[in-house]
């Protein structure tokens, strides 16, 4: 068994996530499949290693013991990873294709990181989550980091991160909107098509608001640069400007007082961002080095 380290590392992925269906989505794999390697396991040892219970699962002693052998496994792994790719020595340039708000906002922030795990240069395409898989798929780039899985055959989805959208504008407005607020501020709406505009209109219609529709929508945009720039530079003597965005594209000129953020009460508008690579990949060195780090960093 300690030669196949994928076993343990779905093991590994249980114990983290305290769920077996959870340790799928991040696995990229059947639950039945987490289900089936757990039972290997168990057979292998010929001991119980955990227990399910309805709000989780528990680790028995003989457990705890194979989590701490598996840490180090886990850690020496790495290590070697990172040899191995010395030993490589290959010069290659490792492309990202990227949807927007991760492209431009959230993935810049790891890119000396990575040049640095991989000892390459990195290159970032930036475009919708469509376009960067078909470039996936077309092997046109290395890894696809996207914020809706466009399902597409030969790719490995893995969950990576939970982003929160909200409402922002470049004057104080409540933090927690009413149905009424909405109806009253001008709207630098997301184009037709945006999986953050469709997450929007769901979680309105979740909370009982008004669709967006009916907003006094004064522009429509597809970047959110631009959209970034209009509100910015909206008068702040009128009606408030607003529109919806990441937070993590936001918080820097939150803490700089540029731009103030609201919510929906009582709703929470998140979703969950992608990493995506081609199954054929799945023993890259490269891909598993790149893998590892940003699966670190969420």
């Amino acid at each position: 068994m300690l030669s196949d380290f994928t076993k343990l590392n779905t093991f590994l992925t249980v114990v983290k996530e305290k769920s077996f269906s959870k340790a799928s989505a991040k696995l990229g794999i059947s639950q039945p499949a987490v289900t089936q390697q757990m039972r290997f396991i168990e057979d292998y040892l010929d001991t119980k290693i955990l227990d399910r219970k309805k709000n989780g699962i528990r680790l028995t002693k003989e457990g705890e013991k194979l989590l701490i052998i598996a840490q180090k496994l886990a850690k020496t792994i790495a290590t070697s990873e990172q040899q191995l790719l010395e030993i490589i020595n290959k010069k290659i340039t490792f492309i990202f294709s990227t949807s927007a708000v991760i492209g431009d906002y959230i993935l810049p922030t790891f890119l000396n990181s990575i040049r640095a795990k991989i000892d390459n240069e990195v290159s970032i395409e930036v475009g919708l989550s469509k376009t960067a898989i078909d470039s996936l798929v077309d092997k046109k780039s290395d890894m696809a980091l996207i914020e809706s899985p466009i399902m597409a055959d030969g790719v490995t989805y893995r969950e990576w991160m939970e982003d929160e959208i909200v409402i922002f504008s470049n004057q104080p407005i409540p933090k927690r909107l009413k149905n009424e607020d909405l109806q009253s501020f001008k709207w630098v709406c997301r184009n037709e098509g945006s999986h953050t505009r469709k997450i929007f209109k769901e979680y309105l219609d979740s909370a009982g608001y008004d669709d967006c529709e009916s907003f006094n929508t004064i522009t429509e945009s597809s970047s959110l640069t631009t959209i970034l720039q209009t509100v910015l530079h909206s008068n702040e003597n009128e009606t408030p400007t607003v529109s919806i965005a990441s937070y993590k594209a936001l918080k820097g000129y939150e803490a700089e007082g540029k731009l103030y953020v609201a919510r929906l009460p009582k709703v929470t508008m998140k979703r969950t961002l992608y990493i995506a690579y081609l199954k054929e990949r799945k023993h890259d060195a490269f891909i598993d080095t790149v893998l590892t780090y940003l699966m670190s960093n969420r």
